[in-house]
């Protein structure tokens, strides 16, 4: 019989590459580690492993098992949760992944309600930009990814497998120095700005600032390139350069030194939370899942988004 916890193991020593660094990942002892992959081989009685001094390496069934390892513990845990909710959500866990103009925007919204409702419901946040907040969500290391695409991009059908709840559309601005010969216009074409130095965000927002630019006629000049949306907002407040952000994103910071001047026609993003099919039927996942959509329309709501 095949154990979730010797999965769990099998699938950190794939990753990391030995014994040891897999026991560090799972905060477990070396020899740990050495003794659970041997139960493992023993329960499905064919190695899993190519030992070769300190390198691990899969067998092609070690292969197979961790291909479908993501899959069972996920169905496992969904299996878990909802057992868990049957006490009417006095105990749950959700992984929760997001992007970081998401996580200052969105999030503290959604999961301070979530909390009033279901105190006894524990939320883990981390941070990572799509496609990687996707592959995790896949991969069995989240419940619900906060995530983002644009219109008319490429890869449509990139969460076909997975359940996708639309939030709200995010549109794009322009970002100049509040000196700017172009800082009082009501709105600009991004052509306007053909002859700028550009300051880029996150590696998906600067290929979609590249297709833009180049849709209009022009090869955008990236002087600086940072994930970081403050330092986006100061680079541009300090004259370097100008920008295109999310609306969204501009929220997030607090803007000293530019102006915001609103894109014609105009680039939207749109923002969804995502989750596998067999969590969408948690009722803690689906707890979250409704206060991001209400945290969502609130924002919009407001006035203070797209």
């Amino acid at each position: 019989m095949i154990e979730a916890r010797h999965l769990r193991v099998l699938r950190a020593v794939a990753a990391t590459g030995s014994f040891s660094a897999a026991g560090r990942e799972l905060g477990c002892t070396q020899p740990a580690v050495s003794q659970q992959m041997k139960a493992l081989e023993a329960s499905v009685g064919t190695p899993l492993l190519i030992r070769t001094g300190r390198e691990m390496r899969l067998t092609q069934a070690g292969e197979a098992l961790v291909r479908h390892a993501a899959g069972i513990l996920a169905g496992l845990t969904a299996a878990e949760e909802e057992v868990a909710a049957i006490a009417g959500l006095r105990a749950g866990r959700v992984r929760l992944v997001s992007f970081p103009s998401g996580s200052s925007t969105l999030v503290p919204t959604a999961l301070a309600a979530l909390r009033a409702a279901h105190p006894g419901t524990r939320v883990f946040l981390e941070e990572a930009e799509p496609p990687r907040s996707a592959g995790m969500l896949r991969e069995g290391d989240c419940d619900v990814a906060l995530a983002f695409r644009y219109e008319g991009a490429a890869g449509a059908e990139e969460w076909d497998d997975l359940v996708v709840r639309p939030l709200l559309t995010d549109r794009l601005v322009a970002l100049v120095p509040e000196r700017h010969r172009l800082a009082r216009a009501g709105s600009l074409a991004i052509g306007e700005l053909a002859g700028e130095p550009w300051i880029a965000g996150c590696p998906r927002c600067r290929g979609q600032l590249v297709e833009v630019c180049e849709a209009a006629g022009f090869t955008p000049r990236i002087d600086f390139a940072t994930d970081d949306y403050p330092a986006v907002v100061g680079l541009v407040g300090a004259g370097l350069g100008v920008a295109v952000l999310p609306q969204l994103a501009v929220e997030s910071v607090r803007p000293r030194g530019v102006r915001t001047v609103t894109l014609e026609p105009a680039v939207r993003r749109e923002i969804v939370a995502l989750t596998l099919p067999d969590l969408a039927q948690v009722p803690a996942v689906t707890a979250t899942l409704d206060q991001l959509g209400r945290a969502a329309a609130r924002q919009e709501r407001s006035g203070d988004g797209p």
